[in-house]
């Protein structure tokens, strides 16, 4: 996705603030994993670049990233 609009980006928040919230401590493959089906459910995909910085922020962070700043 090159195209990540103020609605996308809102949207891939959501769906990390929800994976984020039950897979805390889990290790980033299984946190990708999780963003890949939580980004399915609202029809949307990352290509993979965009979910390993994703889910290895969130691995290092232990809590709350900021997509918009993971993502740009």
């Amino acid at each position: 996705m090159t195209d990540l609009t103020p609605e996308k980006l809102e949207l891939i928040q959501t769906v990390v603030n929800h994976v984020g919230a039950y897979q805390d401590g889990a290790p980033a493959g299984t946190i990708g994993e999780e963003l890949r089906r939580g980004l399915g459910k609202v029809e949307l995909t990352l290509d993979d670049a965009h979910i390993d910085a994703l889910a290895r922020a969130m691995d290092d962070a232990d809590g709350t990233i900021d997509v918009a700043a993971v993502l740009r």
